[in-house]
């Protein structure tokens, strides 16, 4: 799987930093109307992170999961850790917990994801921001998607995503409900305008 080899120095793919944006046909009933920001993608696979689908879970209930508070302490979280956004970000590992952020927070386990945005996994960021030493923009997001080799390139050419750059405000934006058809309305698009089948010329 890509994820593994998800490093600060691997080769950037091309759609690295993309949105992919559900099509109406998408037969997973997992990414139906999803918006996904693609973190890694090679020839092994691809990697990334449903922005638009909420989870029935707080960060308190996370920190006290992890150990780190008990639930005494969690009245006590700074404002900004307490209403910290939490996001289904896939199927795959979905019990396991991934920072998305801005780059003014780094860490040793730090990824750069594309010029403004990096990716950390690792329990270090989740005791800045419960301390309200986080970075400017962040959600965590549990679990991600995952394709393997040639898969995605696959499922966008059957006509099952577009693809367009993304944008940090859409990524951290709290308004999840129109997140998809804000990210059409950046290609000029409109859901209605959408085909359910694949056109071939």
């Amino acid at each position: 799987m890509v994820f593994s080899t998800l490093t600060a120095d691997r080769e950037r793919g091309f759609l690295d930093g993309q949105f992919l944006i559900a099509m109406p046909g998408m037969a997973d009933s997992n990414f139906h109307r999803t918006v996904i920001y693609v973190c890694a993608h090679s020839p092994a696979g691809a990697m990334g992170f449903i922005i638009n689908r909420s989870q029935p879970v707080s960060f308190a209930d996370v920190l006290q999961h992890l150990k780190l508070i008990d639930r005494q302490d969690a009245i006590m979280l700074p404002e900004r850790a307490r209403d910290f956004p939490i996001q289904c970000g896939g199927p795959v590992e979905s019990g396991r917990g991934f920072v998305l952020h801005s780059d003014d927070y780094l860490s040793d386990s730090s990824i750069p994801v594309s010029d403004d945005i990096s990716l950390t996994a690792t329990l270090d960021i989740v005791r800045a921001i419960s301390a309200g030493r986080g970075p400017r923009r962040a959600t965590m997001m549990l679990g991600y998607a995952g394709w393997g080799a040639g898969q995605l390139e696959a499922e966008i050419a059957g006509n099952g995503w577009l693809n367009c750059p993304a944008s940090e405000d859409l990524i951290f934006d709290r308004g999840l409900d129109s997140k998809y058809e804000r990210a059409l309305a950046r290609m000029g698009v409109s859901p209605a305008m959408l085909s359910m089948d694949a056109g071939h010329a």
